[in-house]
């Protein structure tokens, strides 16, 4: 029986979240409109559907490295989105 490991367990979680994005949209609002001030509905979808692939890729061992890459330009986007918004 293969072990359950970190990076799956924070994948499922990471994908669980990006689902929720489209669940409930208006949880999302205070944290997606200060940085996605225009069309802030649609970003909190993009962002959901990013962190549901990226989310489900880290999940799984085959395709975890390139989840990771796509965590890593996720975080970076973001995060210039944030100083320069």
């Amino acid at each position: 029986m293969a072990s359950i490991t970190v990076p799956t367990v924070a994948g499922v979680v990471l994908a669980a979240t990006g689902a929720a994005h489209f669940v409930a949209p208006d949880a999302f609002r205070p944290i997606t409109e200060p940085v996605f001030p225009d069309d802030t509905r649609t970003w909190t979808y993009r962002n959901g559907a990013s962190e549901l692939a990226i989310g489900t890729a880290i999940a799984i061992p085959a395709t975890r490295k390139i989840g990771l890459v796509g965590l890593a330009a996720y975080v970076g986007f973001l995060g210039y989105r944030a100083v320069t918004g």
